[in-house]
Order: structure tokens, then sequence, then C-alpha cells
């Protein structure tokens, strides 16, 4: 076992990897179960978006964040105006977000956003977990320094959100969602499998779009996550076998937190 974690380590220096699938960008929480606004007022960044790949990387985020709501009909007059893009290019990235499951398709119904579920978060969240401890078993086994470094940087950015007030923490949130992304995918820097970790990145934001739903009702939440994340990171750079332990239990807390809110089916 190696020596307790330095926090003195240079954290300009330091690098997180990057995920297969990036949200991007950040925004104040929007959450709207049952009916989301007729039309979506553009954003800043929309006439950023020069390719179907930058569609696609917005329009996740925007599901993921509940910019859309679960089972908001994604209608194309909307989507077009809010997008700048033609209907298909809209049509090519709402049909690989069908693959991925955020977005469903009925004949003659047109796409909507994924339903959330209580059965859908227990699915999502069993898969995720076995994902993550996986990739997070194969970077202990093969880190280096540097990935610990990794490690140890992303965890202090994302403390520094954390240790703030609520108030001050959710006038963050866009800050906070970012930097805890980086400190989970720091974990997993150093997993040699590809394909691994292109499944956990999608599971990963699958969670992502259902802890949305509980940020609001988690005031006493930060510090808690808090002290988990330095759980986990002091037994990862410690190569200590708990950590894959203390992450299942991390992921299915903020499961079970939110569980209580969804429908059954």
């Amino acid at each position: 076992m190696k020596n307790p974690v330095r926090l003195h380590a240079r954290i300009g220096n330091a690098t997180c990897a990057q995920s297969a699938i990036d949200i991007g960008g950040s925004g104040s929480l929007n959450i709207h179960l049952k009916k989301s606004p007729k039309n979506v007022e553009p954003r800043d960044d929309d006439a950023s978006l020069s390719s179907g790949q930058d569609l696609l990387t917005r329009l996740r985020a925007d599901i993921v964040k509940h910019t859309f709501a679960p089972e908001t009909k994604l209608k194309f007059s909307d989507l077009t105006e809010r997008y700048g893009l033609g209907i298909g290019t809209l049509r090519e990235a709402l049909s690989q977000l069908v693959s991925e499951g955020f977005v469903t398709l009925e004949a003659g119904k047109g796409f909507r956003v994924a339903p959330v579920s209580r059965r859908d978060l227990a699915e999502v969240t069993d898969h995720y977990i076995a994902f993550e401890k996986r990739a997070l078993a194969q970077s202990i086994a093969a880190g280096d320094d540097e990935w610990e470094t990794r490690i140890v940087a992303a965890f202090h950015s994302l403390g520094i959100i954390e240790d703030l007030s609520w108030a001050e923490r959710m006038r963050r949130h866009g800050d906070w969602v970012e930097r805890h992304r980086l400190f989970h995918e720091a974990l997993v820097a150093a997993c040699p499998d590809r394909w691994l970790l292109r499944l956990r990145s999608l599971m990963f934001y699958q969670l992502e779009r259902y802890r949305f739903l509980s940020k609001m009702n988690r005031e006493n939440s930060p510090s808690r996550k808090g002290t988990e994340h330095r759980a986990i990171m002091e037994a990862t750079v410690a190569r200590d076998a708990k950590a894959t332990a203390l992450l299942e239990q991390h992921i299915r807390e903020t499961s079970d937190s939110i569980s209580g809110m969804l429908s059954k089916t």
C-alpha cells in the first residue's frame, strides 16, 4: 500500500481524461417533470453549432440536464429554431440518441425524450456500477504516478465547490456537474479497456439524467458526498481493493435517494 495521498499535488498541471461522450457547458438547474415549455429560448452558444456531432453533444446535454423534460415531444420546428440546423441533421442526431436510450421513437408520433421510472433507474444503476467497478479495478492495476496526480487534482477541484454553502453551490451547479464528471473520469482514466470505458461513459450520463431530478431536494447531501469522494480518492491512490466497494456504495446511495421520487413502472 502506498503512502497517504499527497494533497499538495500541483493542480494547474494536472489534466483529466476526456470522456467518450462530452456533455460540456454549464447552466442553471431547471427541473420540469410533467411539461416543458413549448418553445425553448436559444442560448448564446447556439450559434457555435456547426456540425451533426456538435448537435448530438448539445442535444444529449439538454436532455440530461432536463432542458427537455422526460416524455417531452421533440418537435422539429422547435429544434431547428433552437439549434439552427436542418431537419436531416436533427433526425440523424435524434436517431443516435434513440440507440443510446435518451430518446424514443413511435410510428406516427415522432420523437420524445425517454421517460424516467424507478425500474429504469434500477437497471441503469446496476449496469453503471458493473462497468465503473471493473474500470476502476483495471485502473488501480495499471495506473501510474501521473494517474494518481490527476485523481488528486480532480478531487481538489470538486471539493472547492462541495465546501461551499448550499445556496452558493447551487449558483455554481454547472461547475459542480463538470468537476464531478472529471473526478469520476480521473478514477478510471488508467483503464486500458476502451470498449469498457465507452459503455461506462454512456451509463454515467444515463444516471446523470436521474441525478438532476434530485438536486433541489438534497440540501444536506453536499458534505456527505464530499466525505464519500475523499474516501474513494484515498482508497484508489492507495491501491486499496476496498475502493470499488466504496464506489458502489456511493452510487447506490445516490440512486436510492432518487428512487422514491419516481413511479415504479
